[in-house]
């Protein structure tokens, strides 16, 4: 199993604390540093000094890192016009050397885009224009250089558009996409994704979303076995009982309900939580780091769980 760490910066976070912890995420040994993308805080935390733009942000960190992959978890389609973002992703791709992984997904945080003047359609609509949006990404990203891409839209039309300028990568950016939707969501995933992310997911209920996507990938014509399949959750690591305790008082929380609902424990427990995800399928983790003041947490988990759980 990969593991790749996943921030939560509209919690409160600087571009120098993630600059911080995309350091200490590459000297720790682990294969990506991500970061959501959000415009507003959630609970009780003072969010200073405010939200940061995910695309900014990662183009910053393409510079100043060499190694671990960089991306979302995941940018809501309402944040974006596809065209710019198109842009925006090959951008930071280039700047990178190709290390990016794009997420996108349908958003979901009504409050955020009141806050900042957005449109939040309701949720059929929503997908309406993820899935419009993710035809035209990758058509822009799949276009040869000195041809030229047009579509006709429902939200976005392209007409003649040089599709310029490409990413680093080709023909795209690993896509990651992400949800336990019935139907649009695996299908989209079967369409598209690199990466099928679980995120928050019980493990039960872990292998029933994989076979839809499985499911979805045989109906197009798709080897299932293109996608990777991951999951993320919150982490909370500790020598002993104390230590587990001071890190989950550091962000707001109680040691057994961290046990029960992400990676919680010292380093055999959480190895054996990862082991069962494994056996049902899961083959990279986003361990969720709030506290990002606490680089010691990213260096003792890289030493304790990167090597293990690539034995998984």
């Amino acid at each position: 199993m990969e593991l790749r760490i996943f921030t939560e910066p509209q919690q409160g976070a600087s571009y120098a604390d993630l600059l911080a912890v995309a350091q200490a995420t590459e000297s720790a040994g682990f294969a990506g540093f991500f970061r959501s993308d959000h415009y507003l805080k959630m609970g009780d935390v003072d969010g200073l000094p405010g939200p940061s733009h995910a695309w900014v942000t990662l183009a910053g960190l393409a510079r100043e890192t060499d190694r671990i992959r960089l991306g979302t978890l995941v940018s809501p389609v309402t944040f974006y016009s596809p065209g710019p973002l198109a842009i925006a992703v090959a951008q930071v791709d280039a700047m990178s050397g190709g290390r990016v992984d794009f997420g996108i997904g349908a958003g979901w945080f009504e409050a955020e885009h009141s806050a900042y003047g957005l449109e939040f359609p309701a949720l059929g609509g929503r997908f309406d224009r993820l899935e419009e949006a993710l035809a035209q990404i990758h058509g822009m990203w799949n276009t040869p250089e000195g041809e030229t891409f047009s579509h006709d839209g429902h939200f976005h039309s392209f007409v003649d558009s040089p599709a310029l300028p490409k990413p680093a990568q080709r023909p795209h950016p690993p896509i990651i996409i992400g949800g336990r939707g019935a139907s649009r969501t695996p299908r989209l995933a079967a369409t598209y994704a690199a990466d099928y992310n679980l995120a928050f997911t019980p493990l039960e209920e872990v292998v029933p979303a994989i076979q839809r996507v499985e499911k979805a990938c045989v109906d197009i014509g798709r080897d299932p076995g293109e996608i990777v399949r991951s999951a993320a959750l919150i982490l909370c690591l500790g020598t002993n009982d104390a230590e587990i305790r001071r890190r989950a008082a550091a962000i707001g929380r109680q040691p057994d309900e961290l046990r029960e609902n992400g990676l919680a424990g010292t380093p055999d427990e959480i190895l054996t939580k990862m082991a069962a995800y494994a056996d049902a399928g899961i083959q990279r983790m986003y361990l969720q780091v709030l506290d990002l003041e606490d680089l010691n947490h990213i260096h003792m988990a890289g030493a304790d769980l990167v090597g293990p759980a690539a034995q998984l």
